[in-house]
């Protein structure tokens, strides 16, 4: 039986985030994301969130790896590994400061279109998050950042600025990354910039009782509900201005199993892929599930949406929905198990398969489960924006980064998407998180590396700052070359 072939046109390449590469947190007219004011952690000790800096106290954010001074550099090496699509994410602090300004910042538009142009020269397809985890501070301190409808308003004005700025130089766009992070008490700062529920810890080891009050909870969903409809407003508003351009949505999407064949762990394991149900059905099919009214209950939150507001998301459905996917987890509800870590709490540890340093579960199987699911469920064409490997790596005596467990990882996983592409999955691309060493969202750590291109720093920000191509690099080479096929 012949191989199943990846599509001739598929679109292979890497994510990176504005806040977690940049730096340049200050520079040219930039305004502070809450991102901005993230601490420095590790996976025993959380990054904290500061309203105000704090001296003496470590930002990563503030250098990052300095993509902004270096962008041509690494676009060229993405440009080397063959990428044919780039997933950036649009700092929207860095094009309207406050979050609501009248007038956007020149300096920023003129700096995203130049990366935008880079990527233009070496024929690489850019893929934008409009929104990647990093509200205006300003919005967070004067309104609470999502929690109040008026952000729905400041968010559309940027779409719209950003949407005609970069026509012709953008086609594929998202209108939120991770969208259902809302749902959860990091979410908060990394989600929503609500700043009264007064989160500070990031961890999902240290969420306490207090953080699932109802009334947290309730603004939590509240917040959601307006990126909702932020999100439909500039779907229908961006097809508009080109009606070529393709958007979609993005939620963080692990795999859920019954951690035994007990009919209380099956349903508690069905009922755990509802957080991506419960957005997804919004954002595809314009409508809150049949199980919404119950979740929320569950939850202990409350929504109302008016009839206005079902008509708005009836009118902006995405075009493709795309998803982050680096692990799995188990429910079970009859006994205690070991617990294994995220994006999300996820249950118990599977004890078919191993986990990484940070404890996230190697799945490549999973991969191919949930893209089933998510097609299975949408009929809309799926694309994998996020997947990855966070390892430590050593720098040998011959200065190179043998990493062969990142090449092992991501063999695997694309055995997973050509697996998911023979069973009739639409999967039109993949982006690997990262594929450059950047400050890790969770820990906010240097040393839990992701890419193929290694950045000489350290959790403190020291370093020279020079990239090094990893073996994985070459990996990663190969595979985009022959389209998957050196893929056994």
């Amino acid at each position: 039986m012949s191989k199943t072939k990846f599509p001739e046109n598929f679109l292979w390449g890497g994510a990176t985030a504005a806040y977690q590469c940049e730096g340049a947190w200050d520079k040219d007219g930039k305004g502070f994301a809450v991102t901005d004011l993230l601490t420095a952690g590790s996976k025993e000790e959380p990054r904290r969130f500061t309203e105000n800096f704090e001296k003496d106290t470590y930002y990563p954010a503030q250098k990052a790896i300095d993509y902004y001074h270096r962008y041509k550099e690494d676009i060229a090496l993405f440009a080397e590994m063959g990428f044919k699509v780039y997933r950036m994410s649009i700092s929207w602090a860095r094009i309207f400061p406050n979050g609501d300004d009248e007038t956007p910042n020149e300096k920023g538009l003129a700096f995203y279109r130049d990366v935008l142009e880079e990527c233009q020269k070496y024929h690489i397809e850019p893929l934008v998050s409009i929104s990647h985890h990093d509200v205006p501070l300003a919005l967070a301190r004067k309104q609470d950042g999502w929690l109040d409808r008026n952000t729905i308003d400041a968010y559309v004005r940027y779409c719209e600025t950003i949407f005609r700025e970069f026509n012709g130089l953008v086609k594929y766009w998202i209108t939120f990354n991770e969208i259902n992070m809302t749902m959860n008490y990091f979410g908060d700062i990394f989600g929503a910039g609500i700043l009264s529920n007064g989160t500070t810890l990031l961890n999902i080891a240290h969420a306490d009782a207090d953080s699932l009050l109802p009334e947290k909870m309730t603004k939590r969903f509240k917040a959601l509900h307006h990126q909702f409809i932020a999100s439909a407003k500039a779907v229908k508003l961006g097809h508009q201005i080109n009606s070529k351009y393709k958007i979609g949505c993005m939620v963080a999407a692990d795999a859920h199993y019954p951690y035994s064949c007990n009919p209380v762990n099956v349903i508690a394991a069905q009922k755990s892929m509802r957080r991506l149900w419960y957005c997804g059905d919004v954002q595809v099919r314009g409508e809150y599930s049949y199980f919404a009214k119950q979740y929320l209950k569950e939850k202990g939150a409350s929504l109302e949406v008016s009839e206005e507001d079902k008509a708005i998301l009836k009118e902006g459905t995405v075009d493709f929905f795309s998803l982050s996917y680096y692990t799995s987890g188990c429910e079970s509800v009859d006994e205690k198990k070991d617990m294994t870590a995220g994006n999300f709490s996820l249950g118990a540890a599977n004890p078919y398969l191993k986990k990484s340093d940070w404890g996230w579960v190697f799945d490549p199987q999973g991969l191919r489960w949930v893209v089933n699911e998510i097609y299975g469920r949408y009929r809309i064409p799926v694309f994998i924006a996020e997947n990855g490997l966070g390892a430590i790596d050593t720098v040998s005596d011959d200065g190179r980064i043998h990493d062969e467990y990142r090449s092992a990882y991501l063999d695997e996983h694309v055995k997973a998407m050509r697996d998911a592409i023979e069973d009739g999955v639409d999967l039109f691309g993949y982006t690997w998180w990262g594929p450059i060493d950047l400050v890790s969202a969770s820990t906010g750590e240097m040393k839990k590396r992701y890419g193929f291109i290694y950045v000489d720093c350290d959790n403190e920000g020291n370093g020279s700052l020079n990239r090094i191509r990893k073996d994985s690099f070459y990996r990663y080479k190969e595979i985009i070359r022959t389209n998957g096929e050196c893929i056994e």
